[in-house]
């Protein structure tokens, strides 16, 4: 079989030297470049994949300035053929729907469709480091029109023109069948990059990338570039959130530290204190005339997603800012949510009970589980008959694959990951006028330092809503509302990728919301495998506390723990009463999805970590050490200050 590899890789900043400007975007003029680090596993993949196939074309692919060549060149030092970069300024300042669009057409340039005669898989990275949204790889194989899989640990061909591949889902895994052509994106869990052979890399010094400049692909501007994209980044606002200095225990041993940590804890006294910086309004705002761009796209739209025949809670929380939203939009705006699966009418009075006024019901026997090309195409519909001016989806690894999908579909934009959502204005300098009402979609950018916020303006403006960020709303019980059965036209292709096997783990991700203590685990707590992590977390278990372990994200992606544990800008953002970090150096990453807790007890044994700063106690001292006597404390009645469930 003459297969075709294709790798798409993006160089980006090291992030430790990455700066955002004034206008939002990220600085990279001074910083140094890699490749990221999502891509060398996707690039890893390829070369793994050829193994089966030794006589395999190996391409790589990407789209940036002309520097980006360096990590073309990195790619064939490590064995691949061919190298292909779109760079033009026309591109500059392209938002992920037009960057996914510019790549596709680069790809059909070079002959690849879903009509190719000769087969050919797409590798890429889960996302990247400068951006985290995921779209991208979404985006592209719904321009080709091909299947996908994201959040892959492994894939392997099965010989039958088929990709296996294992994808990560809450609280456990998929096994996926994707016949070829498709596209997979990479998390770093899988086969760790090579490095270059001498051979190889003497190659790359002479081997040049084939450069494209939008002319060259037939890609018209209407769509790409800051002026074609259909979101744009309209503000930026600086985050400050401030803690009291640490108060570190003092003592000779482990027994001494912890005595002294319970002991700082019985005088308390260290509070958060969370600044953020509200948008700047101008002063003398332009007497331009109003304009509403909607026409006739109103209302909200969910979507439900289901696991093990329950509701995702993350699902429930999108009915916070929905309401907040219909309220502030007013004229009798309508939530509407999308409710898709095998025998699922049962659940619409829960939906209804928690703000939804009106389920758009989908059954169908082949839509038990999630897959994303079928409720792409479904939701998909449902928009065209019902073009709500708002849809939301839970940034869950469903929705971070599923909404992007939809908005190619739609023309639409898509912000990631949203911590606020807001009605407002835009003022409209160039043609002179106010669009009001338009969705403010607010994201942390550059961990979390900056608050960007997003404009789209084609509708439905889409948002993903970062798990844990809202609370459920108040359940009112015996509220109805109207049930709207939506029969799709579905074709043999939206089921061309198939469902191998699920499995589940023991519901981590809904017992991490509800916990009132959570003891997680970094880098430096993994030489046993979190096993005393998990230990501390089972001692306050069987003290009546409710606890959970979790982790950063290094630990999931060195297939420690499963991607449902991780918290942080890109897994899940918390509330406990206390969180006790555990070998966490502190990146800002991780302090996204722990700001919000009452208090943070940080156990590390380097004293300059930064977590240290973003902590209310700490100890440092080898984990090995503390915990054990920690663990023991707490068999002895001590529980961070927390009331045992009664």
């Amino acid at each position: 079989m003459a297969l075709t590899i294709i790798s798409l890789i993006k160089q980006v900043p090291l992030p430790t030297e990455m700066r955002m400007g004034e206008d939002g975007l990220m600085d990279r003029t001074k910083a140094k470049s890699i490749i990221n680090i999502d891509c060398q596993f996707g690039l890893e993949a390829g070369l793994q994949l050829k193994k089966q196939y030794p006589d395999a074309r190996m391409i790589v692919c990407s789209m940036g300035p002309g520097s980006f060549e360096a990590a073309l060149k990195t790619a064939i030092s490590l064995g691949y053929d061919e190298a292909y970069l779109l760079s033009d300024r026309k591109l500059g300042g392209s938002d992920t729907y037009a960057t996914g669009l510019a790549i596709s057409t680069m790809l059909k340039h070079l002959g690849f469709s879903k009509d190719s005669k000769e087969p050919f898989v797409i590798f890429a990275g889960r996302q990247t480091s400068d951006g985290d949204t995921a779209h991208v790889p979404s985006q592209v194989a719904e321009n080709l029109g091909i299947p996908q899989a994201t959040f892959v640990e492994t894939a392997k061909p099965d010989g039958k023109g088929n990709i296996i591949a294992r994808r990560i889902i809450e609280g456990g895994y998929q096994m996926l069948q994707l016949p070829m052509p498709c596209l997979i994106s990479f998390t770093p869990t899988g086969i760790p990059p090579r490095k270059p052979s001498l051979i190889n890399a003497i190659r790359a010094r002479k081997t040049a990338a084939t450069v494209f400049g939008v002319d060259d692909i037939k890609l018209g501007t209407e769509k790409i570039g800051l002026n074609g994209s259909p979101t744009i980044v309209a503000a930026v606002a600086n985050i400050e959130s401030e803690r009291p200095p640490v108060v570190l225990s003092e003592g000779q041993n482990e027994a001494a530290l912890v005595d002294s940590l319970i002991e700082n804890l019985k005088k308390g006294g260290n509070t958060l204190v969370r600044k953020e910086e509200k948008e700047k309004k101008e002063v003398n705002a332009p007497d331009f005339p109003v304009v509403d761009t909607r026409n006739d796209n109103r209302h909200i739209l969910t979507w439900v997603e289901i696991t093990n025949g329950s509701i995702a809670r993350p699902s429930l929380e999108i009915f916070t800012p929905a309401r907040h939203l219909a309220d502030q939009l007013g004229n009798d705006t309508k939530i509407k949510t999308v409710l898709i699966g095998k025998n699922v009418a049962s659940l619409a009075p829960t939906l209804f009970e928690h703000g939804a006024d009106e389920v758009i019901l989908v059954e169908d026997e082949r839509l038990e589980e999630y897959l994303v090309l079928p409720f792409s195409d479904i939701i998909a519909q449902i928009i065209r008959v019902h073009k709500p001016e708002i849809a939301l989806f839970a940034a869950t690894t469903a929705g971070r694959e599923l909404a992007p999908r939809i908005a190619v579909k739609t023309g639409s934009g898509v912000t990631a990951d949203c911590t606020g959502l807001e009605i407002g204005e835009y003022i409209n300098r160039k043609e002179k006028t106010i669009i009001r009402p338009i969705l403010h979609s607010r994201r942390p950018t550059y961990g979390e330092s900056k608050l960007a916020t997003i404009l789209g303006f084609v509708y439905p403006q889409i948002s993903t809503a970062r798990a844990g960020t809202f609370e459920v709303p108040t359940r009112i019980e015996g509220k109805t509302g109207v049930l709207t059965p939506f029969k799709p036209e579905l074709s043999t292709d939206d089921f061309r990728a198939t469902i191998l096997e699920t499995v589940r783990g023991d519901g981590g991700l809904q017992n991490l919301f509800d916990a009132d203590v959570i003891v997680s685990g970094g880098r430096g707590a993994t030489s046993d495998g979190l096993a005393l992590v998990k230990q501390l977390a089972e001692a306050l278990k069987q003290a009546g506390i409710k606890a959970e372990w979790a982790c950063s994200r290094v630990v999931v992606d060195e297939g420690i723990a499963e991607y449902a544990r991780q918290i942080g800008q890109t897994g899940k953002t918390v509330r406990p009463k206390v969180y006790v970090a555990i070998g966490i150096s502190g990146a800002i990453q991780h302090l996204a999805g722990i700001k919000e807790a009452g208090t943070i007890i940080a156990v590390d044994h380097n004293p300059k970590a930064s977590i240290f700063r973003n902590a209310d106690f700490g100890i440092v001292g080898e984990y090995q050490d503390i915990l054990p006597e920690l663990i023991e404390r707490v068999k002895k009645g001590f529980t961070f200050g927390v009331d045992a469930v009664k």
